[in-house]
């Protein structure tokens, strides 16, 4: 039987994006009548509640949820529990999403038997800035070897980018740590595996995303990241890999290298290979975006490791003075019932 898809995608005033976005998931070639699509919206005041609701009004399976917290994965948990469906299928707003996304999830999840699926996180680009970055975040350099940033890997991964879950996640793992700002998938993903369970990459999954368009909120973003991926070390005692310390570990060593200077012969070769380094990883993968994108490639290389690093080591502060993560993750509560065909449980008014 075809399973039942719950769509959840949260939002926060995107009255320029929304329309576009909602109307790609509503043209999915998967089964209308095994679909419905629930928004979280964190009380927006731009347009994004009535382009919603005009939309809802035309097509049935669109349900706006309220998210007075207006963080995303507080969003994520309140349409968990307004969803219906055997599969939840995280979206979002600032995506392409290709026509058969939904269906080559739930043919990811089928075939690998994991408990969630979904695919690479593939950039595209409008700008210079973008084009760079794109060509950073394909780098080693760039995001660490992530194997959910290859189009091209497919296999059991520790996250990928939104995903496909199966309901009995929620019911058994837990739901979404409602306080993350950040980092709350990799976080759900890696509770998963710590419990025994599976995560999938296909390459079949298409979907594409547009990084950030300036240094400036390129810093911002990667920051929160640092931040992010602190709180869950605190959290769990532990990471999947090194992979998310690493720029925290080059930060410090650099750091390190500069309080001491006067009595560190090594450090200008230090900080000279690392410029010859990345210099060199900006011409190998800033070629294809044009010979004016090299400059940004490199440049585009210490703000993510810096940004990063940085916030990390904050979070690693700050958050072991907050520790604001809940003892244990609230979960789902056990329908138990079958759906039928119209999305409803068996015994429910």
């Amino acid at each position: 039987m075809t399973p039942f898809v719950s769509i959840a995608m949260p939002c926060l005033n995107e009255e320029a994006y929304i329309e576009t976005c909602l109307r790609s998931v509503m043209a999915q070639d998967y089964p209308a009548d095994r679909m419905e699509i629930l928004v979280a919206d964190g009380m927006s005041i731009d347009a994004t509640r009535e382009i919603i609701q005009r939309l809802a009004d035309e097509d049935v399976r669109i349900q706006l949820v309220d998210n007075p917290d207006r963080i995303q994965a507080a969003g994520m948990n309140r349409l968990i529990k307004a969803s219906r469906g055997d599969v939840v299928v995280r979206m979002d707003v600032h995506c392409e999403y290709a026509p058969d996304y939904v269906r080559k999830c739930i043919e990811a999840l089928e075939k690998s038997g994991a408990d969630n699926a979904g695919g690479a996180q593939r950039a595209r680009a409008k700008t210079l800035f973008q084009r760079a970055l794109c060509a950073a975040l394909e780098s080693p350099l760039g995001v660490g070897g992530a194997r959910y940033r290859g189009a091209d890997n497919e296999g059991y991964v520790d996250t990928v980018f939104l995903g496909a879950f199966k309901r009995k996640v929620f019911e058994t793992i837990g739901m979404y740590d409602p306080k993350a700002i950040t980092n709350e998938d990799a976080e759900l993903n890696q509770r998963i595996i710590e419990s025994g369970g599976k995560v999938f990459q296909s390459r079949d999954v298409v979907v594409h995303y547009y990084p950030r368009a300036s240094f400036q909120t390129l810093a911002k973003q990667y920051y929160k990241y640092g931040k992010g991926r602190a709180r869950t070390l605190l959290k769990h005692k532990k990471f999947l890999s090194l992979r998310p310390a690493i720029p925290f570990l080059t930060v410090l060593g650099g750091a390190g290298l500069l309080a001491t200077s006067p009595i560190q012969p090594v450090t200008p070769f230090a900080f000279g290979g690392y410029a010859l380094a990345t210099l060199a990883e900006a011409v190998r993968v800033g070629r294809k975006a044009g010979a004016a994108a090299i400059p940004v490639v490199w440049a585009i290389f210490p703000v993510l490791h810096v940004s990063h690093g940085t916030g990390f080591a904050v979070g690693l502060v700050e958050y072991a003075i907050k520790r604001d993560w809940p003892k244990e993750p609230e979960k789902l509560e056990i329908a138990g019932a079958p759906l039928l065909s119209n999305g409803t449980r068996v015994g429910a008014g």
